[in-house]
């Protein structure tokens, strides 16, 4: 569903659950968040979210392992570690036992990676497979991170490259290069883990991981959420090898255009940036990193302690004062 198809169908929900008779709700309709967070003590409090897709990739495995990892994502962008885990099944009656226990074991080993047990689920019979979780994280209520906190003069920092949507896009036509899909693949399956952790030992003020509102719509979240204008800088933005190159030929999914007519008309774009650009960052992501809004003071340790941990981070704008987004 597009974000404002999504919007609409939600709006009648927003004010059914006020603050006021669900005082634990911390993170719900209200301020739409990443996931909901529900507060069960003054020490704990519990990361409910859930995720599901249509296959990505042709391997089962792989399926299931980045089906996994992008429904466990939203508990790290929360600032959470992840504890128990549910399957959201939806196979073909005729596809083969096999298949559907690979990519079973693909979201259970990518469950165990993360710490947490997989517990159950609930499966049904449906024409095209659909695989994903339903996800529980704990995290201490004091340290909840949420889109809603970026300050004027943050860093911007990303800990994933872009691209993934446009690549998996272009396999499926056979016109990706194998090399590039297998980098992609190793992309979507890293858990967001350690980078939540890093950011959160940075101080970081705000966060927010990449997935179907590609990295526009969800930076807009952010700044919409936050009261501040982010600039990011377009020489720096990290793309995975062939996504700009399956950008100028065009293979851009549905979801680009969807995302672009939602929210476009709050991003501006400095002169000379290519078309094919411009789109590109409309592209829905899969198991994206994170976007993380840090004190600038902590940057230069943030770049050792991700450079340390074999971990990806390129800073690539800043927040200020203002509203919507410029890519300059």
């Amino acid at each position: 569903m597009g974000p404002e198809a999504l919007a609409q169908v939600l709006r009648p929900l927003r004010g059914m659950f006020p603050p006021e008779r669900f005082p634990r709700l911390l993170v719900g309709l209200e301020v739409s968040d990443d996931a909901a967070v529900y507060k069960v003590s003054d020490d704990v409090a519990v990361i409910n979210t859930l995720d599901f897709f249509t296959p990505v990739v042709d391997d089962p495995y792989d399926y299931g392992a980045i089906a996994a990892a992008n429904a466990m994502s939203d508990v790290y962008a929360m600032g959470g570690e992840v504890v128990l885990a549910l399957n959201i099944c939806g196979f073909p009656p005729d596809l083969g036992s096999e298949i559907v226990a690979e990519i079973l074991r693909g979201g259970a080993e990518t469950v165990r990676e993360a710490g947490g047990a997989l517990a159950g689920g609930h499966t049904v019979e449906d024409p095209e497979p659909k695989y994903g979780l339903a996800v529980m994280g704990m995290v201490h209520p004091e340290r909840i991170l949420t889109k809603g906190g970026a300050r004027p003069g943050d860093i911007l920092a990303l800990t994933k490259p872009l691209g993934v949507g446009i690549i998996t896009t272009a396999a499926k036509a056979d016109a990706a290069d194998p090399a590039d899909v297998a980098g992609a693949i190793v992309s979507m399956k890293r858990l967001n883990r350690d980078a939540a952790r890093l950011a959160q030992e940075a101080g970081v003020h705000a966060c927010t991981d990449i997935t179907g509102f590609a990295l526009l719509g969800h930076a807009l979240e952010m700044a919409e959420r936050s009261g501040v204008r982010l600039r990011f800088d377009f020489e720096r933005l990290p793309f995975l090898d062939g996504a700009t190159r399956y950008a100028e030929g065009w293979l851009f999914p549905g979801g680009t255009c969807r995302n672009e007519s939602y929210f476009g008309p709050r991003v501006e774009f400095s002169a000379g940036i290519p078309q094919e650009i411009k789109q590109l960052l409309f592209t829905p992501e899969t198991s994206g990193g994170l976007l993380l809004a840090l004190p600038p003071a902590s940057a230069e340790a943030a770049v050792m302690a991700f450079s340390a941990a074999g971990h990806g981070f390129w800073i690539v704008g800043s927040a200020m004062d203002g509203e919507g987004i410029r890519i300059a």
